[in-house]
């Protein structure tokens, strides 16, 4: 004799896996994006270009940041040019190639970028991008 099909007899999807992936990749985006917008926490007012185009991933690059006195400020904290030069020496040791992100202030001297540059240059930097707004 043939039996009816109830409710229980069909095939469930199993969702738990999916759960827990979605919240892992939540926690994943809210630590990460945490520790960028910690290094981008400094009220620096970028310069415009018309021309501005931002890398889709930032996150293998050194944020330094380059206020309108020409302080330099890595990871939240102020640091002197020899202090940079060991962190930027370190950060190549570390993991090459050195790529930075530099968020220098509109205000700030263009002799004290260039100097910074410099100090990239020296310490194996093989590329520096500039941040801006985009008109």
């Amino acid at each position: 004799m043939r039996r009816k099909k109830t409710a229980q007899d069909e095939i469930g999807f199993n969702i738990t896996p999916m759960i827990d992936m979605t919240f892992l990749l939540l926690i994943f985006f809210m630590v990460t994006s945490k520790m960028t917008k910690e290094q981008k926490k400094m009220d620096i007012s970028l310069p415009l270009a018309s021309s501005a185009v931002m890398p889709e991933d930032i996150s293998n690059r050194d944020i330094v940041n380059l206020d309108g006195q020409g302080q330099l400020h890595v990871a939240n904290r102020d640091v002197t040019d020899d202090e940079m030069r060991a962190y930027l020496k370190e950060r190549f040791r570390a993991t090459p190639p050195l790529k930075i992100y530099l968020r220098a202030d509109l205000n700030t001297p263009a002799k004290r970028i260039r100097q910074f540059m410099e100090m990239a240059s020296q310490a194996g930097a093989v590329n520096v991008i500039f941040a801006t707004y985009q008109r």
